[in-house]
């Protein structure tokens, strides 16, 4: 499985990691310099959750993040795996 969120579609982002040296300007150093700067991914916090499916009278399995999480109980389980299906996830 990806490290992608089924729900929302969250994916790993990149981005850069800062090496920075100095004292900062606030306790009257020079500033904060950049040294270098590293390729990172930023990775969704993602989660593999059960979740009771009352209509069909089981459990589903569901990579999701913390913001699927909050849409699930907005929304309810029913109506989020019936929107997951019809567009055309195999759950």
């Amino acid at each position: 499985m990806s490290r992608k969120c089924c729900v929302t579609g969250k994916k790993p982002a990149t981005g850069y990691k800062y090496a920075i040296r100095g004292i900062a300007k606030k306790q009257k150093g020079i500033g904060l310099k950049v040294t270098g700067k590293t390729r990172r991914r930023h990775s969704p916090n993602l989660i593999k959750k059960r979740l009771w499916l009352a209509e069909e009278n089981r459990f589903v399995t569901l990579k999701v993040s913390m913001q699927a999480l909050r849409i699930i109980d907005k929304q309810g389980v029913a109506a989020v795996v019936r929107e997951l299906r019809e567009n055309g996830e195999k759950i």
